[in-house]
């Protein structure tokens, strides 16, 4: 079991494995790239093909989200096999991909996060690539260029990292402010430009950056606006006494093998079935109570006297699609809200900016997001 105040509550499916393998059947939308040991038939694809704008009646919106639950309860298993702790980032990067949202992990490096993504891209069946971040590193570098072609007698596009379902940006926070922001441009709008001509983004697209902490050397702290583009954010840190000796004996076995992990994960989705379950996603409700509840914490971010800024309407969105997410992995179809108040850290804290007065009197985001929960109720 997992400790209270987590994202989310592991799932506890019987004949899980099962269970999934009758899912990955029916998740293979596109007929390429077929879940292994899947066999697709006419009769099994016909019942997913549902128009995305349509809405699915009750029995067919339960089918959907507790499928949607075990395949997220059978990912965060097979990572449990490889990777030690790390549960509340696993969640958040199901949560922001079900959302085709970007997260920010903000801590110390070392601690899985490429692990973690390049995992659940195989098992989403997604495309990965991944930018290292660095001060010489330019636009082009991560967009991508023109270049002539001598035989074509003509210009062509070289694609940068930035073209993939999911993209790790490690360190962003050394990437120099000119690319900073034609990255972050290109993560927002969801498309880039060279020489005047416009490409949409892969679709799902979500963007795991990493950011070390400011006082290190070298780095070029994300502006405000630019951190208001990423719908999650976690702190990532060391992991305990306890979870640090699992690591160590696991090596010493030789169970952290990459190469061997990597070989025995297979893709349960594809892109297309993501994409369909990020609209089913969308439908799960959420009664005016619990919208006002929304309201009324991110306006009490704004008027809180330690806060100098306070959360945008992005971070009103992201409570939203944060919690209808959260809803779906625990096999629900409507939002409470405890949902709302386990996403909130996560969509709140790299939203506001304290007093001068608060941080020179030692007050962190996360105690004053800490009185605003305990302080406002759902009517």
């Amino acid at each position: 079991m997992e400790k209270e105040g987590c994202i989310g509550e592991r799932m506890d499916h019987s004949n899980l494995e099962k269970k999934i393998i009758g899912i990955s059947r029916k998740t293979g939308r596109d007929g390429n790239n077929k879940p292994s040991g899947s066999a697709l038939n006419a009769d099994e694809t016909d019942t997913v093909q549902k128009d995305p704008s349509g809405r699915l009646s009750l029995p067919e919106l339960k089918k959907e989200i507790e499928e949607i639950s075990g395949l997220a309860a059978f990912i965060n298993e097979r990572l449990n096999e490889f990777v030690v702790g790390n549960h509340d980032v696993i969640d958040l990067i199901l949560l922001a991909l079900l959302n085709e949202g970007h997260i920010l992990v903000e801590g110390v490096p070392g601690t899985a996060k490429t692990t973690i993504a390049k995992s659940i891209a195989i098992l989403t069946g997604c495309s990965f690539n991944r930018i290292q971040g660095a001060i010489d590193l330019q636009p082009a570098d991560m967009l991508g260029v023109r270049i002539y072609d001598q035989y074509k007698k003509e210009f062509v596009l070289r694609k940068g990292p930035v073209f993939t379902n999911i993209l790790l940006a490690d360190e962003i926070n050394r990437i120099n402010p000119k690319s900073q922001g034609a990255f972050i441009e290109a993560m927002s709008e969801r498309q880039v430009t060279l020489d005047g001509i416009t490409m949409p983004m892969q679709s799902p697209f979500c963007v795991i950056a990493t950011q070390n902490p400011h006082e290190f050397e070298g780095t070029f702290p994300l502006i405000e606006v630019q951190r208001d583009r990423f719908m999650f954010s976690i702190r990532s840190d060391y992991l305990g006494p306890e979870e640090e000796l699992s690591v160590i004996r696991r090596a010493n076995e030789g169970m952290l093998q990459w190469e061997t992990y990597s070989q025995s994960l297979a893709p349960i989705l594809t892109p297309l079935a993501l994409k369909h379950y990020i609209q089913v996603v969308r439908q799960v409700s959420i009664e005016e109570p619990v919208l006002q509840y929304i309201r009324d914490l991110v306006i009490a971010t704004r008027t809180h006297p330690d806060i100098e800024l306070g959360g945008s309407s992005r971070a009103s969105l992201a409570l939203i699609s944060g919690g209808k997410a959260l809803a779906a992995l625990n096999n629900r179809t409507y939002v409470i809200p405890d949902d709302i108040k386990q996403v909130s850290r996560a969509a709140l804290a790299h939203r506001i900016i304290l007093s001068r007065d608060a941080e020179v009197e030692g007050v962190t985001r996360g105690q004053v997001l800490d009185e605003i929960l305990s302080k406002i109720e759902v009517l």
